[in-house]
């Protein structure tokens, strides 16, 4: 096993990002607990400038780099939400980016980074996406990875941060936090946050079916390749790496799995029930939950609504697709 990032280590991520992302609030959601007969709270980090989490570790990562690496210019790979962050960091610095991304990923998020400034390519796939992208580093881009990284991991954790001290503050903390998982760098830093603030804390995973990659690793013992069907291209990474691996393998009490049914339908239930619109990406944890209290009856959870970037059509229309 590799290094893991330690509560120091996000905390001085959280010095390194002051100022620079919104300190998002936690909040009680009494109607979406009466949907789950279950205590919630939310942590509405979809409020995070760029509509999501990632900007924290963009940040954090761009803090770290020399001269030479930011004049090389900066490149990404996203299913939608990291290369936005990117494209947004980056132009707000004057930092040349490149943006990968699959032709599927939202497309709110491909004109957004666009619109920021960032060299937006479209490959087939995300598989596609992540070789092109290592195709620019190695022709000397400085490669922001998306969660192969422990600077990057670290930044994520301050989610989690926020979110322990934020609940301890409103009163009895949760028993069980749910995180959505692509590559697994905001579950990895989340539950070394919460694990060390709130020991006593389950901290779950939550995936959908079709993009398992953190659930193929645990069951190989390793990151492993899985192949993409999930429609949840902002979950999609093609495989985990082993610093993530590591990190759930430590901190994380299990991995559940959902189906891209459940996660579009999460996404009506989160604006229903609790007043916000989130990305599918986290209407999978309401399903998640679904399954926490079933096994824990006096649950108290917390949710980490991670991001609202997609279109209400797309929502909709998939919905109706999938009946």
């Amino acid at each position: 096993m590799g290094e893991l990032v330690t509560l120091d280590d996000i905390e001085t991520a959280a010095e390194r990002i002051a100022g620079g992302v919104v300190r998002t609030p936690t909040v009680a959601s009494p109607g979406l607990g009466a949907l789950l007969g279950a205590p919630v709270l939310l942590k509405l980090e979809h409020l995070q400038r760029a509509g999501s989490f990632k900007p924290r570790g963009v940040l954090a990562k761009l803090a770290t780099l020399t001269d030479a690496e930011r004049a090389a210019g900066l490149v990404a790979v996203s299913g939608g939400n990291h290369g936005l962050a990117v494209a947004e960091v980056a132009g707000a610095a004057g930092v040349t980016a490149v943006v990968v991304m699959p032709e599927n990923a939202p497309r709110r998020s491909v004109a957004a980074a666009r619109a920021a400034g960032a060299d937006v390519r479209l490959t087939p796939d995300i598989p596609a996406a992540f070789a092109l992208a290592g195709e620019l580093q190695a022709a000397g881009m400085t490669l922001v990875h998306p969660f192969d990284d422990p600077v990057v991991l670290a930044a994520q954790g301050t989610v989690g941060l926020e979110l322990a001290r934020d609940a301890t503050a409103l009163g009895e903390p949760p028993t069980d936090v749910l995180v959505s998982v692509g590559g697994g760098a905001l579950l990895s830093g989340v539950a070394a946050a919460v694990r060390a603030l709130l020991p006593g804390t389950r901290v779950w995973g939550v995936e959908t079916a079709g993009a398992e990659a953190m659930s193929a690793a645990q069951a190989a013992g390793g990151p492993v390749p899985v192949t993409i069907t999930s429609a949840i291209t902002t979950l999609s990474a093609p495989a985990v790496s082993q610093l993530t691996y590591d990190h759930v393998r430590e901190f994380v009490h299990e991995m559940l799995v959902v189906p891209d049914d459940a996660a579009f339908r999460g996404s009506v239930e989160l604006a229903e029930h609790a007043g916000i619109w989130a990305e599918p990406a986290a209407g999978c944890l309401v399903a998640g939950a679904r399954t926490v209290v079933g096994r824990h009856p006096g649950a108290r959870l917390a949710l980490v609504v991670c991001g609202a970037n997609a279109d209400v059509a797309d929502v909709l229309g998939a919905l109706r697709h999938t009946g």
